[in-house]
């Protein structure tokens, strides 16, 4: 019985390098909307407009999203000097999101306890401010969507925080709707209403990004991926009679990882089918890392898993 590793980190090492390579971008976005946060927060408050605080609260988890995509990129190219974290730290990025998925579920609650809190006695609100400060959001989100842009097709990391600020550019969108609608019709509705879209928006999401969270720290297959798929692909190599004990899940986003048995009736052959089977597996199921364990048909040899 023999063992090895296939596709030893080339693929994780490529994506470390490229979010390497792009992180001026993120670190730029994240300034520019950690600095807008604050302002619109307390604009929000001054204004009294629940659409400015909603999608400050939206804002506040970008600046969390980008604040972990800039954490992972650092923390991507960083050795363990411990000896003790064998699979790295590559679930820093898993928990910042799990923190994201909180703050923006609190938000959501925040604010559909303030629009309820309104009925029966609408809250002034400024929409003159309101209007600016939703025009120069409107304005950092599109220049964070430029500067993202660039590198959201050769980083994961990167093209996750794009995504977030393409959420939020909706929320400013809409900001700017209220603002408008408020001071045509001086009814102040249209900033509850706004609210309460956009906390519904927010809420969805969190929804959303928290079961992929739940589904990494749970070691779920990775999304889009058919275990039984990658079995059959596995039997399918040259030389491989059966495969058992097949493990697939995600480290952390853009990183897949397997592991699994694969029984041969040619001793002689097992270099070869392990290169085949880890070459099948990266390129294509975009497995990261695959730990590969070659078995002859005898099976009194096999000491795997139970699970």
């Amino acid at each position: 019985m023999s063992h090895d590793h296939g596709s030893h980190g080339s693929h994780g090492s490529f994506a470390a390098h490229a979010g390497g390579r792009h992180r001026w971008r993120l670190a730029v976005a994240f300034g520019l909307v950690g600095a807008f946060f604050v302002v619109e927060l307390v604009a929000g408050l001054l204004s009294g407009s629940l659409a400015l605080l909603s999608d400050a609260g939206h804002m506040a988890a970008d600046v969390v999203t980008l604040g972990a995509a800039l954490v992972a990129t650092r923390i991507a190219t960083r050795a363990d000097t411990t000896g003790r974290r064998t699979f790295g730290s590559y679930r820093a990025e898993v928990f910042a999101s799990g923190l994201a998925v909180l703050l923006m579920l609190g938000v959501a609650v925040y604010i559909v306890v303030e629009a309820l809190a309104r009925i029966g006695s609408p809250a002034s609100v400024a929409s003159g401010t309101m209007l600016a400060v939703g025009a120069v959001g409107l304005a950092v989100n599109v220049a964070s969507l430029m500067l993202l842009r660039g590198g959201a097709g050769e980083s994961l990391n990167v093209k996750g925080a794009y995504l977030e600020v393409v959420a939020d550019t909706v929320g400013s969108i809409g900001v700017v709707v209220a603002a408008l609608l408020v001071r045509a019709t001086g009814s102040t509705w249209w900033d509850t209403v706004t609210a309460l879209a956009i906390a519904v928006f927010v809420a969805v999401r969190a929804v959303g990004l928290g079961r992929e969270v739940v589904a990494v720290l749970g070691q779920h297959a990775p999304s889009g991926m058919e275990p039984t798929e990658v079995l059959r692909a596995l039997c399918d190599v040259p030389g491989v009679t059966e495969v058992h004990d097949l493990h697939v899940w995600t480290l952390t986003s853009g990183m897949d990882v397997a592991t699994a048995h694969l029984v041969t009736a040619r001793p002689d052959a097992g270099a070869e089918v392990l290169e085949a089977a880890s070459r099948m597996l990266r390129e294509r199921f975009h497995v990261a890392h695959a730990t590969l364990q070659i078995e002859t048909t005898d099976r009194s040899q096999c000491q795997g898993a139970d699970w």
